[in-house]
């Protein structure tokens, strides 16, 4: 018996990143985005939180989906950063 995939795709996800507060972990974070996913916008699909003490900041890109090895690959390549400290 064949179990029901967990997402259907194409779909809308939500990928949470959270990281040192540095000025180029934004733009890596996009830039990696980017390069896995041809439609994503940067100027409407992010979400940016600064922590309290403004020492991480979370950053939550929504993107369309097509497969899971597109996001197996984004989130490789996040977590191999070296400002990303947690990937949801």
């Amino acid at each position: 018996m064949q179990q029901k995939p967990l997402l259907e795709f194409p779909c809308l996800f939500p990928i949470k990143i959270m990281g040192i507060n540095n000025q180029d972990l934004i733009p890596e974070v996009i830039a990696i985005i980017s390069a896995n996913c041809a439609n994503f916008d940067m100027n409407k699909d992010i979400m940016i939180k600064h922590s309290k003490n403004n020492k991480y900041i979370s950053i939550t890109a929504t993107i369309m989906a097509n497969s899971q090895v597109q996001l197996d690959n984004i989130y490789l390549s996040l977590n191999k950063h070296e400002l990303v400290k947690i990937t949801l």
